[in-house]
């Protein structure tokens, strides 16, 4: 399954649209491209989109970096990054952003003998392994986790991300909360100077490594390990509890953003508070020109994201993502109507 996973994404690169879906690319179809985060509810999406309306949707899965520098580039409609930009760099690229989807970023493991579930891990923990200090399975600070569980004395393979990554973003981002050393050692960035183990590229890569990898840990984005039906890890959070991933706790932990408060939407949602809280959660953005070159495919992408505000949330709880709230999307919209212009007119509208 995992090869398979990998071989579809190789084909993205390659040509997104026919591999996605399933013809060729049109020059009505929408370009974008960037964050693995999002990609498996961005294919869903674009399967539905296509089938109703006939538009495609060319979306090159590299990475939250890519995304960052192809659309400074001007080489495709939108770039999606999970690391929001801040408003100093939006302002000087002459950019847009806003939240498209809520998921969670999830350790997952191949330990011989352990299910989904089982194992237990909090941040500093996550972190101390991550920075090459915690080497063995059977390692004290993890089995005072773990009581009753049987931990081999197999050496732990950390697998992280080598790409510009949102997912590196917010998975560092958390262990920057949670560890002063990590944070000084290591940081919280979209690429950073790991101590110890192996990289893989997209969270496909990473899937694929840790599964092919005997006392690997890697992180992905929630939907690939559902997918997958990968080891998953439950994680101690903000208020001392040990939580599933899953969308309800996605979902606590996104009911503390104030997007209201957030200038440019410039919000993370890593260790936040509340009992049933996941506390790798983050949301998915879009990047687009506040004065685009081509108003008319701006506004074709931007009819895209309304139709997947307004009709892809039972797509997005199959896969366990978390839809904007509706109160953010009219604010995001608001946002479209005000802000993305051509010759001093909106180039989005509701459709009636």
């Amino acid at each position: 399954m995992l090869r398979r996973m990998n071989h579809r994404f190789l084909a993205v690169f390659a040509l997104a649209a026919a591999a996605l879906l399933g013809g060729p690319v049109s020059a009505a179809d929408i370009s974008g491209a960037g964050a693995t985060f999002p990609y498996p509810i961005y294919a869903k999406w674009a399967e539905a989109y296509k089938k109703q309306t006939g538009i495609g949707l060319n979306y090159q899965s590299i990475g939250s970096g890519g995304g960052i520098k192809q659309i400074k580039a001007g080489t495709v409609t939108f770039g999606a990054s999970d690391k929001p930009l801040e408003l100093k760099e939006l302002s000087d690229a002459g950019l847009v952003q806003f939240p498209m989807i809520i998921g969670g970023v999830v350790p997952v493991v191949n330990v011989p003998g352990l299910q989904a579930g089982v194992l237990k891990l909090d941040g500093p923990t996550l972190a101390s392994i991550y920075m090459g200090e915690i080497t063995k399975w059977d390692d004290a600070r993890i089995k005072a986790l773990n009581p009753g569980v049987n931990l081999p004395g197999l050496a732990i393979a950390p697998v992280y991300r080598s790409d510009g990554s949102g997912t590196n973003f917010l998975f560092t981002n958390y262990l920057s909360s949670v560890s002063p050393a990590f944070k000084s050692k290591i940081g919280a960035n979209t690429s950073v100077e790991w101590p110890a183990g192996i990289g893989a590229k997209g969270n496909e890569g990473v899937a694929n490594m840790t599964s092919q990898t005997s006392g690997a840990i890697g992180y992905v984005e929630y939907a690939y390990a559902k997918q997958n039906k990968m080891t998953y890890v439950l994680m101690k959070n903000r208020d001392g509890k040990f939580v599933t991933p899953e969308a309800k706790a996605f979902q606590a932990a996104a009911a503390n953003g104030d997007w209201l408060k957030a200038p440019g939407y410039y919000l993370v949602l890593t260790d936040q508070p509340g009992a049933g809280s996941w506390p790798i959660t983050g949301a998915s953005f879009i990047l687009m020109y506040k004065n685009p070159k081509d108003p008319a495919a701006a506004r074709t992408a931007l009819d895209f994201f309304a139709w997947a505000y307004a009709s892809g949330g039972d797509l997005a709880n199959q896969l366990d993502y978390v839809p904007i709230p509706p109160n953010v999307v009219k604010l995001v919209e608001s946002t479209w109507q005000t802000k993305i212009t051509s010759g001093g007119q909106s180039v989005w509208s509701p459709k009636p």
